[in-house]
């Protein structure tokens, strides 16, 4: 689904998740399988990606959610999520915007 189809009230983020050693690259390498399925999973979750660049301690995050509820409930999720506690420490540049 692109921009242009999301329904109205949708939540789209977008940026980088940008570690500094190879030690936080490697935290998100372990943890990024089961944070996807679990985020993919969430109601009104459109679509979920965090994938790799060529740079090893950069990734390239995409998010769409169908409503600011939804957008909402995810981050509360992920703040005390196994993720959110292992990553916590870890830059991240995002962009939000809302349709």
């Amino acid at each position: 689904m692109t921009d242009k189809t999301l329904p109205n009230g949708y939540v789209a983020l977008r940026g980088r998740l940008i570690c500094r050693t190879p030690k936080e690259a490697e935290t998100v390498r372990a943890h990024l399988p089961a944070h996807e399925a679990l985020s993919r999973a969430e109601p009104g979750c459109i679509s979920f990606d965090v994938t790799a660049t060529d740079d090893p301690l950069v990734w390239h995050v995409a998010e769409q959610f169908s409503s600011e509820e939804a957008f909402a409930a995810h981050q509360h999720r992920v703040a005390e999520s196994e993720w959110g506690l292992a990553t916590a420490g870890i830059t991240r540049e995002y962009r939000v915007t809302r349709g």
